[in-house]
């Protein structure tokens, strides 16, 4: 077994965009190497408006990991921020070992200020593109960056060899302090103003509107084919993303592979993976790859478009590259479509354990509310919620009190199904739209080994939306999905039990719902949520506590010793 040292270091380092320049990446090495992260406060151009931001190691997004299947990884975090942090490797299924998952007061209390941590975990089982971010506050709006796990030694992909590979991550840039606007718009009682801008490899391109640009850009050679690894980053936003003149083979997604299929665009929601085969045939020139919002509720959204550039080698410059044909900002029907083409490769060499007989049922509804607040100027707050609860974080690692049976610090008594049925995507309801916020989180027992299907329901409370959820500590089968009300007699005889797309994040569509199913075969305390930033802040989330199971391997590990203290 392998073992990878690194270290991170966060601080603020001062990015200052406003010169043009593009960046080839170089093919990535297979061979893996140790890194030693160290903290820099570094000059960085990328966009117009000059700000201090957090960063891991000065870089903005911040250093990939790089680890093969079966490797030990160990990573230092060493914390020179004013903010507390905490670093969440999504997607990493982190078996036994939820100490190290992240997310602040669910498996850990968060790194203080001028404090170390070693997440130190096994790559068991995974292979593909995963990513990394900060699990407290918005910070993950500029800390986070890719996890590239390449697979066994002397295992091929299940696709054709890609002659080189390249990462891309999609994200979202606020001209100011992140935190000051989060905290404007809770002072206010309202969403957060939306970003700037939409950044590909932290860099907006051309279309910024700013006097001088910074691009991302890639040289390809005539003929070759390139593997793109593409990670949602964004803390709000679902994004489409396409190349001009070239279509794209998907073949893995969330760190699973997939059935390929051909298409001419991508849907990638915030905290999704994709990867995707690109063949450089076309006419040599240079072609912009895009970004911009899928939105197809009556929302505000940021609508400005990020693009890099896919350039053929020997092409100068100055040639002007071409747009892609990017589906409508509100194009539901592509969506859908693209959602319903993923399917799990289920191979010998890589099956999908599909759960077919379940032990247990769940249904929860999604909402959103207005909670008094005397406080706020509006003198209402939104909210957010699972079957009508306000998810309360606690002062204390829920993991830490389930392993050492810390009394009054959560209970296991969140509902299974909502406390009242109704028209959930009927006529917009805007009667008793309170939610509850009790003292403790409550959180919800499942049995060790026991099997789940969870409906995620969307509800017309304030408004339909998407919401793109993700369950740490697994993945999950996607089983069915719809538009309106799910139907417990008539939705599951449409179910995929066959080879349904396997993932860690899932949008439940605007108005609708999505089944998924998972086997509770690891054993801890696993945070879900809705991973549009601003809806996990007004408390769209909630956690399953899975029990030991009855043998030695099948309990949680004790805690590190190095584990940060509240």
């Amino acid at each position: 077994m392998g073992r990878r040292h690194c270290s991170f270091y966060l601080n603020c380092a001062f990015l200052f965009m406003c010169s043009i320049g593009w960046i080839s990446l170089p093919p990535v090495n297979a061979a893996l190497k140790q890194y030693q992260f160290d903290i820099q406060v570094k000059n960085v151009s990328r966009l117009c408006h000059a700000k201090p931001i957090v960063t891991v190691n000065g870089m903005f997004p911040g250093p990939t990991i790089y680890a093969r299947e079966g490797d030990r990884v160990q990573i230092n975090v060493t914390n020179y921020a004013q903010y507390n942090m905490s670093i969440h490797w999504h997607g990493l299924k982190q078996y036994r070992n939820g100490w190290v998952d992240g997310p602040a007061y669910v498996t850990q209390c968060p790194i203080q200020t001028g404090q170390s941590y070693t997440y130190d975990f096994n790559v068991t089982g995974q292979r593909g593109t995963l990513w990394w971010h900060a699990h407290i506050f918005w910070l993950r709006a500029t800390v986070y960056g890719a996890i590239v796990i390449m697979p066994e030694q002397g295992m091929a992909y299940p696709f054709p060899q890609p002659d080189f590979e390249f990462n891309l991550v999609l994200g979202e840039w606020w001209n100011d302090d992140v935190e000051e606007v989060v905290k404007q718009g809770n002072k206010l009682g309202l969403p957060p103003r939306m970003s700037d801008a939409h950044t590909i490899n932290g860099k907006p391109g051309p279309l910024f509107p700013c006097s001088e640009k910074h691009t991302y850009a890639v040289e390809v050679e005539q003929g070759k084919k390139y593997l793109f690894r593409i990670i949602n980053a964004a803390l709000n936003d679902e994004l489409f993303f396409a190349i001009a003149g070239h279509n794209m083979t998907v073949v893995e997604v969330d760190a699973v592979y997939t059935k390929p299929f051909s298409t001419d665009a991508i849907l990638i929601a915030p905290g999704q993976t994709t990867n995707v085969l690109v063949h450089a045939n076309k006419i040599s020139s240079r072609y912009f790859m895009a970004a911009r919002p899928f939105m197809d509720a009556p929302l505000p959204i940021d609508n400005k478009t990020a693009t890099a550039i896919l350039q053929y080698k020997g092409v100068p410059n100055n040639v002007l590259p071409s747009l892609p044909n990017l589906p409508a900002p509100n194009d539901t029907s592509f969506a859908l479509s693209y959602n319903a083409k993923l399917r799990s490769l289920n191979s010998p060499q890589f099956p999908a354990n599909v759960p077919l007989k379940v032990d247990r049922h769940l249904f929860y509804t999604i909402g959103l509310g207005m909670n008094p607040c005397p406080t706020c100027q509006n003198g209402t707050r939104l909210t957010a919620s699972l079957n009508n609860i306000t998810f309360i974080m606690p002062q204390i690692g829920l993991l830490q009190a389930h392993y050492f049976n810390l009394t009054g610090v959560f209970t296991t008594d969140f509902p299974d199904r909502p406390p009242t049925p109704f028209n959930y995507t009927g006529a917009p309801l805007t009667a008793n739209l309170r939610t509850v916020r009790s003292t403790r989180p409550r959180l919800s027992r499942i049995a060790f080994n026991s099997t789940v299907e969870l409906v995620l329901q969307d509800t017309n409370l304030l408004s339909v939306e998407s919401h793109p959820f993700h369950l740490h500590g697994y993945n999950f089968f996607v089983v069915g999905t719809g538009i309106g009300n799910f139907d417990p007699k008539k939705d599951p005889a449409k179910y995929n039990l066959v080879d349904p797309p396997e993932r860690n994040t899932i949008g439940v569509p605007t108005g609708g719902w999505t089944a998924i199913r998972f086997r509770a075969d690891n054993p801890g305390v696993w945070f879900m949520h809705c991973h549009l930033e601003l809806h996990t802040s007004w408390g769209l989330k909630t956690a399953f506590v899975v029990e030991n199971g009855p043998g030695p391997d099948q309990t949680i590990l004790p805690p590190p010793k190095d584990l940060p203290s509240c």
